[in-house]
């Protein structure tokens, strides 16, 4: 490598929740759209994966220009954690697996399945902000 120039490390965040169906696929979309991709990415996973994302959580995401129909939930595992800067987990507490050279934190945040779409809307919102506090507070 030339002396000038400085190895790049691209942070890898995982969000999780239960069955990845939600929440962590939201604030993993919100991050990658926000992030420079050879800086930083996210993924996400759940401990108890389900068959396909909610409907509700598809349509409010595309309400702000995310098109999330052909994600797919996937099980969190160490190694998907393998490499991984943060975990940050939203409901899926102790069931989810950790690393212990892995930073972690937890957003308390409603599942929301099943929910009237205002509250869908709520969550997204709510989801949007915290993955924007967290780049700006990680200078990601």
């Amino acid at each position: 490598m030339d002396a000038g120039r400085k190895a790049v490390v691209v942070t890898t965040v995982v969000f999780a929740c239960v069955h990845n169906a939600g929440r962590s696929q939201m604030a993993a979309a919100f991050f990658n759209q926000r992030c420079d991709p050879a800086r930083a990415r996210a993924i996400s996973a759940g401990s108890e994966p389900g068959a396909r994302l909610h409907p509700e959580v598809v349509a409010a995401m595309a309400e702000v220009g995310i098109d999330l129909s052909s994600a797919r939930p996937q099980k969190l595992s160490p190694a998907l954690l393998e490499g991984a800067g943060w975990l940050i987990t939203m409901g899926c507490g102790d069931a989810c697996p950790t690393a212990s050279d892995v930073a972690r934190d937890d957003w308390a945040l409603p599942d929301p399945k099943s929910q009237p779409m205002e509250r869908v809307r709520a969550i997204r919102d709510e989801i949007r902000g915290r993955v924007a506090a967290f780049v700006a507070e990680n200078r990601l």
